[in-house]
């Protein structure tokens, strides 16, 4: 089952439907959504691509962003969403490690590719080479796939810093669309969903259950997240959902209490990928309205662990609400959850353990990482490396993760990639990346180093290695790193020095 069909039918079925948008500019219909991607298709076959080749898509969001993806389905192949918030270095690893034969690049972030000498090709979108492409031979249908064939290759880092792609599947896909549905909103072709968060991420999971019900699919002319913005599309184009990560959420309440806007037109905003403080959520609740749908999932089950309600986001009545409010939700409908102890064994309701999961959300593996898989991956069940317990009700609180992973404003930063490369200085001699709370961006980095080095030299190494985001945004020298008695530094303790103030 290739994805592409639901577009291809979307299409036989409503070509005229009004399809792609760039702000309120109308870009395509249906029709034309499919035209554009079956040329793609073409082009790539003319370029020597073939079923299970993987093409790269290291693109800010733009209406682009999607004709290329299903083109690449079209076309039998595997996409590779590079997130256009990395430095060009850290794509160039990806389109190394991937395989990719050639990667759409939108103009400024084709540049980066130029800059770290990158060997596959580059076709700039939007450049002349767009004009080959969308003059090429359309392909008459999706080429066939299985649903076990790869869809996406998604790359998240690991505690080693190095990233890894998860195997995304056509069948992964699909399963946590038609979750969407059932689990998460409704979706009619009156609807639009507003691209204001990454779509090689987290909204763009969400494009496809879009496509498949002929929904208007709409990119804010920044390109990304401006509440302002968001305001406006969601006003003008009615019936709108999005998804945010939590900070964007307390944003958008901030700039709506300052300016007086209610969010019409705003029917659903899912939001996920980081905490949600209690009281950010309730104020959000409190000005908008019942808009509000919390999911978790990761990048090797996207999108599709759990899922607290619309009705659980907002309900006051229940004696347990804030707990709840505080938690994950509960299983989403093609998955097993379940809280298991260190060999992986389920614990009681209330127990403190692991969460896991199995289904057809879960990712087969890592590509070429069969060690990692098998670490990972454990007689059907993804070990997500997430603490938490869950109640007799079946709702899950996530209470701490076994991953050192830092979160800041939605992003994921893992302390070790940042230590790797601040550790290339000479004169540092230690380090240690740790995550302090932060009220609008959830946490942010803080570096503990050993050595001599300055700031200003260690910030301008981070600048031209990581992505800014991943950027330490305090450097703290110490004499020496608290360690135990294996030499193991502590990270605990570093954490307790920040909330202490010292």
């Amino acid at each position: 089952m290739n994805l592409g069909n639901w577009l291809f039918r979307q299409a036989q079925a409503h070509p005229d439907r009004p399809a792609l948008f760039l702000g309120k500019e109308y870009v395509a219909d249906y029709g034309g959504f499919h035209d554009r991607a079956a040329r793609v298709a073409g082009w790539l076959q003319a370029q020597g691509i073939v079923p299970g080749d993987r093409v790269a898509m290291f693109m800010k969001n733009c209406p682009d962003y999607l004709i290329v993806q299903f083109g690449i389905w079209y076309a039998g192949a595997v996409a590779v969403p590079i997130n256009a918030k990395l430095h060009g270095r850290e794509a160039a690893y990806i389109l190394q490690d991937s395989g990719a034969s050639l990667v759409f690049a939108t103009s400024a972030l084709a540049d980066s590719l130029t800059d770290a000498q990158v060997v596959c090709r580059v076709v700039v979108a939007g450049g002349a080479d767009n004009a080959l492409v969308f003059e090429a031979e359309p392909v008459e249908a999706p080429v066939w796939r299985s649903a076990d064939d790869l869809a996406w290759l998604f790359y998240t880092s690991g505690t080693t810093g190095r990233p890894k792609g998860v195997m995304i599947t056509h069948r992964m896909l699909i399963a946590v669309s038609l979750a969407y549905s059932v689990d998460v909103d409704t979706v009619s072709a009156e609807d639009s969903v507003i691209y204001a968060a990454p779509m090689s991420h987290g909204a763009g999971l969400y494009n496809m259950i879009h496509v498949l019900n002929g929904a208007r699919h709409v990119c804010p002319v920044s390109g990304g997240f401006e509440p302002a913005e968001i305001f406006d599309l969601a006003r003008h184009f009615g019936r709108s959902q999005m998804f945010a990560a939590p900070t964007m959420v307390k944003r958008m309440t901030e700039a709506a209490m300052a300016t007086g806007e209610t969010g019409e037109g705003l029917r659903t905003v899912v939001y996920g990928g980081g905490p949600m403080y209690n009281a950010d959520i309730i104020e959000a609740v409190d000005h908008f309205g019942p808009i509000f749908v919390q999911i978790y999932g990761q990048g090797e089950c996207p999108m599709g662990i759990t899922a607290l309600s619309r009705h659980d986001v907002t309900d006051r009545t229940h004696p347990r609400w804030r707990e709840r409010l505080a938690g994950v939700g509960r299983a989403q409908t093609p998955v097993e959850v379940r809280i298991g102890d260190a060999k992986g064994a389920p614990v009681p309701a209330g127990t403190h353990g692991e969460i896991m999961v199995s289904g057809d959300v879960v990712m087969p593996g890592y590509w070429e990482n069969p060690e990692a898989t098998a670490k990972t991956v454990i007689n059907g069940w993804l070990m997500t490396g997430d603490m938490g317990f869950m109640d007799v009700d079946g709702y899950v609180t996530m209470q701490d993760r076994s991953k050192d992973m830092i979160i800041t404003g939605g992003s994921n930063v893992y302390p070790r990639e940042v230590e790797e490369v601040l550790l290339t200085h000479p004169d540092l001699r230690e380090v240690s990346v740790v995550g302090r709370p932060h009220p609008e961006w959830g946490e942010s980095v803080v570096a503990f180093v050993v050595g001599t080095a300055s700031p200003e030299d260690l910030d301008r190494l981070c600048i031209d290695n990581i992505a800014r985001f991943k950027r330490p945004k305090e450097y703290i020298t110490l004499d020496e790193l608290p360690k135990n008695n294996y030499g193991k530094v502590l990270k605990t303790e570093l954490r307790k020095a920040l909330e202490d103030g010292k």
